[in-house]
């Protein structure tokens, strides 16, 4: 007796992987990634083949998301404490025997050249989030001290690099895996009343703390020249203040509607510096205008938004600590990144998520959500 064998189809196939996928999320992300070659090609398309490689970033960064999403949860968390050990050993390598550039040691041989601290972007908060995992149900005092020392570590072997931008992100993503698991308001209001306190006296005295050949201790002189860059940019239109004075004439005179896509003078003339990378947003705001910068913002609170449902939806406090530290992680980077632009936050080098050029970066926001999705598949959350 003969037995034919049906062949499966492609969609027969494809559906035990893209089983439990967050179709809403991948939506906003597909839509960010449009808006963003759109940019890239206006700002880009003059500058060798920005365009094209960061097409093929995306692609490499959809790989990732796919691939990481299959992985469960569970596995992830295996993955905690072997990632963070090796993330901060390769920091000290970099310490030692690290490729310096431009007065910055933030690299290191391995038959490749690498930057470990983008590891740390998720190693951080996966070490955190398996450390309180651990402790559930039985946290004291002394857990949170414990999270704090493992988040210092890291952070201050990259401030040392220096590398001030890639400290902060690591440092809020740590941050934001100690807030969800329960650290007191108690502890939190003072740090942020002496935060407020400390950035108004900086403005107040800014004539004084500024003065050429003053020594702030605490910080190297490039990043003393950004914060008294920040205060006054008009001190040196030409030199440390160009990059600020320039993205703020961009974002200003693209107006309500933009002066249209592909003619931004600003951006095309080259007044704007890295307009494909750090200053993206500028050569964004000046063609698509409010509107433009409106519908980004928007897009952008929708992805955040749609994380954090995904990640309060999870089935343990692991994920959930995990999701809700990647969903804001895409906060600070918008907020640091529009904020420098914007001439209201020190220049400090943080992409704006799947605008600004970068291999690395991509990757690394790819490999975000796809924890993400993984997390939304233990779930097997579905479109709504």
């Amino acid at each position: 007796m003969n037995i034919a064998f049906e062949k499966p189809s492609l969609w027969q196939r494809l559906k035990p992987v893209l089983a439990g996928f967050d179709w809403p999320l991948l939506l906003i992300v597909t839509c960010l990634c449009a808006v963003g070659l759109a940019a890239m090609y206006s700002a880009g398309y003059d500058h060798g083949t920005r365009f094209i490689d960061q097409s093929r970033n995306m692609a490499l960064a959809a790989i990732v998301l796919f691939t990481v999403a299959q992985i469960p949860p569970q596995r992830l968390m295996a993955l905690a404490v072997p990632l963070y050990v090796v993330g901060v050993l390769l920091l000290v390598a970099v310490a030692i025997f690290g490729i310096t550039k431009k007065g910055a040691t933030r690299w290191l041989n391995v038959g490749m050249v690498i930057q470990p601290s983008e590891m740390l972007k998720i190693a951080m908060p996966l070490m955190l989030a398996w450390w309180f995992q651990r402790r559930e149900g039985q946290l004291r005092g002394l857990d949170f001290v414990v999270a704090g020392l493992l988040l210092a570590v890291p952070v201050g072997l990259v401030m040392k690099q220096p590398d001030l931008g890639t400290s902060l992100l690591i440092l809020s993503g740590g941050l934001y895996v100690i807030f969800f698991a329960g650290l007191s308001w108690k502890l939190i209001i003072p740090v942020l009343l002496i935060g407020a306190a400390g950035i108004t006296a900086v403005v107040v005295s800014e004539q004084r703390i500024c003065q050429p050949g003053l020594d702030w201790v605490v910080l190297h002189d490039y990043q003393k020249h950004r914060v008294c860059t920040l205060l006054d940019p008009t001190q040196d239109p030409l030199g440390k203040g160009f990059h600020i004075i320039q993205g703020m004439v961009a974002i200003g005179s693209g107006g309500i509607s933009g002066k249209g896509f592909m003619k931004g003078t600003q951006t095309h003339l080259e007044f704007i510096p890295e307009r494909t990378t750090d200053f993206v947003f500028a050569a964004f705001a000046e063609e698509f205008g409010l509107a433009g910068c409106l519908l980004l913002l928007f897009l952008f609170l929708c992805l955040i938004y749609r994380g954090l449902i995904i990640s309060a939806q999870a089935p343990t406090l692991f994920s959930r600590l995990l999701g809700g530290s990647i969903s804001l992680g895409f906060f600070t980077y918008v907020f640091v990144n529009m904020g420098m632009v914007s001439g209201i936050l020190p220049v400090v080098g943080v992409p704006l998520p799947f605008i600004s050029y970068g291999g690395t970066a991509m990757v690394t926001l790819g490999l975000g959500l796809g924890i993400l999705m993984s997390i939304a598949k233990s779930r097997g959350l579905m479109q709504r």
